[in-house]
C-alpha cells in the first residue's frame, strides 16, 4: 500500500491573511506568498516515498466572494513551483453538506481509493481543527501547525508543531 501526506493549502503551503484572529486565503496571485523551505521539505517527503496531496476548502467560491478561476490560478502557481501530486478542492460552503468539505473525510477517502493508500500510514497536516478532524475521520495521523487562531479546537491532533518544516521532521521521525 502507498502512503501520502495530505496538506491543507492556506496556512500550510502559503501564508494566510489573518483578520480578527481568523485566517483567510489569498484573494489573488499578488497576495500569494509561499512559505520558505516548502519546496525542499516536499522533496524530502517524496524521497521518503510519500505522495503529496493538497486537500483544500475554498468556500468563498460558493459564498460569491471569490471566483473559481482565481482559486485555480493560485493552485496552478503553487503547483508550478512545488512538487505536488494532486490538488483536491472543495468549493462548497457548510450549508451544502458536502462529503468532500473538511471536516468530512471525503477527499481523503477518494484519494485512498484512487492511489491505493493505506490511510493509517498517511498524515494530514493542517492549521485548523477541520483539517485535523478530516484526517482523524479518515484514519490518518494528524499534525496541527498551530498559529493560535481565535477558533474553537474541537479535536486534538496527534502532533502539534510551529511550522511545516517541523511537521516534516515529525513525519520522517515517526516513519523510521
Amino acid at each position: 500500500m502507498k502512503r501520502a501526506v495530505f496538506l491543507d493549502r492556506d496556512g500550510v503551503i502559503n501564508r494566510t491573511i489573518v483578520r480578527d484572529g481568523k485566517p483567510y486565503p489569498p484573494r489573488n496571485l499578488d497576495e500569494l506568498e509561499i512559505f520558505p523551505s516548502i519546496a525542499e521539505n516536499l522533496e524530502r517527503l517524496h524521497s521518503a516515498g510519500f505522495l503529496v496531496i493538497v486537500v483544500t476548502n475554498q468556500p468563498d467560491v460558493a459564498r460569491g466572494t471569490q471566483n473559481r478561476e482565481t482559486v485555480e490560478s493560485i493552485n496552478t502557481a503553487i503547483k508550478s513551483q512545488l512538487s505536488i501530486d494532486e490538488f483536491l478542492v472543495c468549493y462548497h460552503d457548510n450549508a451544502d453538506h458536502c462529503f468532500c468539505r473538511k471536516p468530512q473525510p471525503g477527499s481523503l477517502l477518494q484519494s485512498a481509493e484512487k492511489y491505493g493508500l493505506s490511510l493509517k500510514d498517511c498524515f494530514m497536516v493542517g492549521d485548523r481543527w477541520s483539517d485535523i478532524e478530516a484526517g482523524k475521520s479518515a484514519g490518518c495521523k494528524t499534525i496541527l501547525i498551530d498559529y493560535q487562531y481565535s477558533e474553537i479546537k474541537n479535536v486534538k491532533p496527534d502532533y502539534n508543531v510551529d511550522n511545516f518544516c517541523q511537521a516534516v521532521e515529525t513525519i520522517l521521525k515517526v516513519e523510521r
